[in-house]
């Protein structure tokens, strides 16, 4: 990706563009926003237009430092990822050394850390004295899911560059590219804030499973109470299915909306698309504000759960009251 491709992240562009353009380029950035938007691809990017040579505020992929870059010969990038959990105070003390052997007609550097949160308070404290005092040539980029998670201290002293997250239909699109289940995936995105938390969701085995007990009880519990309660306690809390009650909550949480999406004519943000003729038949069958109704009772049932109370105790009187209205 080079950085004009990188319009999804619109906001990053904007701000390296005109660095780029200007001539006026921070001695350290800190990139951050959800895991799954591009953050280390485009910190190479903003790398490689730094080190071009050719005119334009972006790289040229042809001049020679260019391709050094493109062929992993570029020395003067150096890059830092955890060494088990965290960055180590001896990866930072490594890293000076490295640059303060560099004189500075090497040229320009620039080093990236990712996952800059899980610098330990030695490591950070250390980094932060290099970034006290900066020696020209050199460009500090940090990458991180959680810029508060980052020492405030660290966090004045670079240009924070946000990230935004990607939306449900570009993650949806990324995921079925990558060859997930597109029913699978359209349920995912809704369930996550970023790619690598729905990439997490589809890797687990009983998420289709689990789906399709979703759309069983959400069709059986607004008719057929008893059938819905025998679903519950033979398909659910009988099952290995019975740890996973939080993701059915959320899921089932996604059935009523829809038939919310229904009466509202936004057929185009259904997600269970399979059932579209079951929603269309039955998404009038109660109001608006019942619908709403349906979804905080699963709200409630969640934080029920959530302050210990049995989950099964919390469901069957969910069933209760979606039942009720």
């Amino acid at each position: 990706m080079s950085l004009e491709q990188a319009d999804e992240q619109w906001k990053a562009q904007r701000i390296l563009k005109h660095a780029l353009q200007s001539g006026k380029i921070s001695h350290a950035y800190l990139f951050s926003g959800p895991s799954g938007t591009g953050k280390l691809s485009i910190a190479q990017s903003f790398a490689k237009a730094l080190f071009c040579t050719a005119d334009g505020w972006d790289a040229c992929g042809e001049c020679l430092e260019c391709r050094k870059f493109e062929h992993g010969n570029q020395s003067n990038l150096l890059t830092i990822a955890p060494d088990g959990n965290s960055i180590k105070i001896d990866q930072i003390r490594e890293l000076q050394r490295n640059l303060s052997y560099r004189g500075t007609e090497a040229g320009r550097t620039v080093y990236i850390i990712e996952r800059a949160e899980t610098l330990t308070l030695q490591a950070a404290n250390s980094l932060l004295k290099f970034l006290e005092e900066p020696v020209s040539p050199i460009v500090a980029i940090l990458i991180t899911d959680n810029g508060q998670a980052v020492l405030p201290t660290i966090r004045s002293r670079t240009q924070w560059i946000p990230f935004l997250p990607l939306s449900p239909d570009r993650m949806l699109e990324q995921l079925i590219s990558e060859g997930s289940p597109a029913l699978l995936a359209r349920a995912a995105v809704q369930l996550s804030s970023g790619l690598d938390g729905a990439r997490q969701i589809l890797m687990q085995n009983e998420f289709a499973e689990i789906r399709n007990l979703v759309i069983q009880l959400g069709k059986e519990s607004l008719t057929r109470f008893t059938a819905a309660m025998i679903t519950a306690q033979q398909q659910l809390f009988k099952t290995d299915l019975s740890h996973q009650t939080e993701l059915l909550l959320s899921l089932l949480t996604l059935w009523f909306k829809d038939l919310t999406q229904i009466q509202a004519g936004r057929q185009d943000k259904i997600v269970f698309i399979d059932q579209l003729d079951w929603l269309r038949n039955n998404a009038f069958n109660r109001s608006f504000a019942g619908w709403v109704s349906c979804m905080e009772h699963i709200l409630e049932a969640s934080k029920r759960i959530r302050a210990n109370v049995s989950p099964q105790l919390a469901f069957e009187q969910l069933l209760v009251n979606l039942q009720e209205g």
